[in-house]
């Protein structure tokens, strides 16, 4: 039987990690999916997204998931926090070009068009334009981050529903990498390498990062970071072979300095994901429904 993993730069990676489980998730009971909404009208194959909604609600805070897979893999089916549509939320998860597709930043003008679209069609779908999240681990994390320093930069929004916002009100980074250049200087022993130009942080920014720099800043959340991002919730393995730790530590210096509240969870032992520790999920649900329900954290 052949073995659900990938192979990235010499490293033998979970599909589950990687790209994630195949199929449409379950829906719970009651719940409504609408599947393969366009965000751009007649574009990228990718340029989708899926809506999930709970049975009852109206104005509904939204959580916008965004899937991993090193910015050249993965599927808005991968990930998708359904268990938040008993909890009171609406869930999308996107599609965004991938980076043989279309370098950066392509995807966080995708990521950005997709939460126009939403917001533009709060109405239709029961969603309160005012409260959303972006999710994301590894390159979703790093895009979700992106989505949240990025609220005020106008260049990476392009395209339709341009007299809408962009802005989310919270971010949830799980393990995404922020300053691609510090990343190999910070990496494990047995870590992977990531200035080669086959590296998907290279193939990203469309070159060697280290011989692209300037790219490699526009692609750092940390360049856009200012006092009036949102709060965020950054969680990472102090063992992650792929992710070095210490690329959310400068993320959540940044924050810091510039007055934004952050929660930095360090998983003692945990790797590229997959964590067992319980007060991962639950500082997720304490920061969200205090960041979009109003609910004050205990």
């Amino acid at each position: 039987m052949m073995k659900s993993t990938v192979l990235v730069l010499g490293f033998v990676i979970p599909l589950s990690i990687a790209a994630g489980q195949g199929g449409p998730p379950r829906l719970p009971e009651g719940a409504t999916a609408h599947r393969d909404l366009a965000y751009v009208s007649g574009g990228h194959a990718r340029q989708k997204l899926d809506l999930y909604l709970p049975q009852d609600g109206n104005h509904l805070p939204l959580i916008i998931n965004i899937h991993g897979g090193a910015f050249r893999a993965g599927s808005k089916e991968n990930g998708v926090p359904l268990d938040y549509l008993s909890r009171g939320y609406a869930v999308a998860s996107i599609n965004y070009r991938l980076s043989q597709h279309a370098v950066f930043p392509a995807q966080i003008e995708d990521c950005k068009a997709a939460a126009r679209w939403l917001r533009a069609h709060a109405s239709e779908y029961r969603i309160d334009p005012n409260h959303f999240a972006a999710w994301g681990s590894s390159a979703g994390g790093h895009l979700s981050a992106m989505l949240g320093t990025t609220g005020d930069v106008k260049e990476f929004d392009v395209g339709e529903n341009l007299a809408v916002s962009s802005r989310v009100q919270a971010v949830v980074d799980y393990f995404g990498p922020t300053d691609f250049l510090q990343m190999d200087a910070h990496r494990l022993p047995n870590g992977m390498v990531h200035d080669p130009t086959d590296s998907p942080e290279s193939q990203l920014v469309g070159g060697p990062i280290q011989e692209n720099k300037e790219k490699v800043a526009r692609a750092n959340p940390i360049t856009y970071v200012t006092k009036n991002s949102p709060p965020f919730l950054i969680c990472h393995g102090d063992r992650d072979l792929l992710v070095p730790h210490h690329q959310s530590e400068l993320l959540a210096a940044a924050l810091k300095k510039a007055g934004v509240p952050v929660t930095f969870y360090t998983v003692k032992g945990g790797g590229h994901g997959g964590f067992n520790d319980p007060n991962v999920p639950r500082l997720t649900r304490e920061f969200l429904a205090a960041t979009l329900q109003g609910k004050a954290q205990p």
